[in-house]
């Protein structure tokens, strides 16, 4: 405005009403929701002129207030009322013009896909093993990636001075109630014996947390577990089980080994080996001139771990092994650096077979 009077303000407002008229007029014809929506921003937004009105009321006389006011609103509703009639002409006309357009021809032949997707090495060797393992009777249990140290640790025979529960080596979620990611899928064998009676035929696949890095090492990483609980239950049996998966894996001709080795949830404990996949054998560099490549852990399971869950070591034994998901999927697939599992690296995943 240029004085404040009231006179001026109404003489302001008339001058905006007819430019509102005028510019309604403008695209009548041809509402576009666009062309309205920037109206309304030029009239009704916080920098347009009704509002630049509204604030200049401010200015006036304390008694001059209330007519300015009402001739201000007045104008308000004039503008907002015509604008809505626009939004509707507006939408009537993009509803129009869609209905103008030529039909899609659903007839037509689609595009051919060339750039199809694939599964991720560590999701096609999750599926064949537990295949095989549902072949050999298994049944698949889930467990929480977060839990008590006592499904992680303390009923698994992990003494409270352990290295594995140093925080250089686990991940702690809560130092008082003894919460962690779990290091290893065997909390899902307390679960699942806490949860149920012998016998036991279970595998558990899924994901572990562990603070190390490398190229044969992620902080997360892959695992399977599985374990037998019933009467009778010897190293045999085991050892028996094992072969079996990995030859159905990595082919009938490679030979198997259990070299002894410790862990605190089994006595007597073992790891397994596997004839190397790449020179079946005679030596080479993937497993160090060796012939023999390292796969897992196994063993019977601890009579303290029975206790743990109430079960009856004099009545019931039973093995347990476990072994990473990724590591498997190394040697299947012939993949050298750990770290380009996780790397999403479509170049590097477009090698995998579609399907399992």
């Amino acid at each position: 405005m240029t004085d404040n009077t009231i006179a001026s303000l109404e003489k302001e407002a008339t001058s905006v009403e007819n430019q509102f008229q005028s510019n309604v007029a403008n695209i009548t014809a041809n509402p576009t929701p666009k062309s309205v929506d920037e109206l309304r921003i030029a009239y009704l937004g916080r920098k347009g002129k009704v509002s630049a009105l509204m604030e200049g009321m401010r200015h006036l006389a304390k008694e001059d207030r209330p007519a300015a006011g009402k001739a201000v609103n007045n104008l308000r509703q004039k503008v907002e009322s015509a604008i809505e009639d626009l939004i509707i002409k507006a939408n009537e006309w993009q509803l129009q013009q869609k209905l103008n357009q030529s039909p899609l021809d659903v007839t037509l032949p689609v595009k051919t896909q060339t750039n199809t997707g694939s599964l991720h090495p560590v999701t096609l060797m999750r599926r064949t093993l537990l295949r095989e393992f549902r072949r050999l009777g298994f049944t698949v249990v889930d467990g929480p990636e977060v839990d008590l140290d006592f499904y992680n640790f303390s009923a698994l025979n992990f003494k409270d001075d352990h290295p594995a529960r140093d925080m250089q080596d686990t991940f702690f979620i809560d130092g008082r109630d003894k919460t962690v990611l779990r290091t290893h899928t065997s909390n899902i064998q307390i679960h699942a014996m806490l949860e149920n009676s012998p016998p036991l035929r279970v595998v558990a696949p899924g994901r572990t947390y562990r603070c190390d890095s490398d190229l044969t090492h992620t902080p997360m990483f892959h695992q399977i577990e599985g374990f037998i609980v019933d009467e009778r239950i010897t190293m045999g049996d085991m050892k028996g089980v094992i072969d079996k998966f990995l030859k159905a894996i990595y082919g009938e001709d490679l030979s198997t080994r259990v070299r002894p080795s410790y862990f605190p949830f089994v006595e007597p404990g073992g790891e397994f080996d596997l004839q190397c996949v790449k020179c079946r054998g005679k030596g080479c560099r993937i497993c160090s001139k060796t012939g023999w490549l390292e796969i897992g852990g196994m063993g019977m399971i601890h009579p303290n771990v029975f206790e743990a869950v109430s079960y009856d070591s004099e009545k019931y034994t039973g093995f347990a092994f476990g072994f990473g998901i990724d590591r498997l999927a190394m040697l299947k697939y012939g993949v050298t650096d750990l770290r380009l599992m996780f790397e999403g690296n479509k170049q590097f995943l477009s090698q995998f077979p579609i399907h399992s």
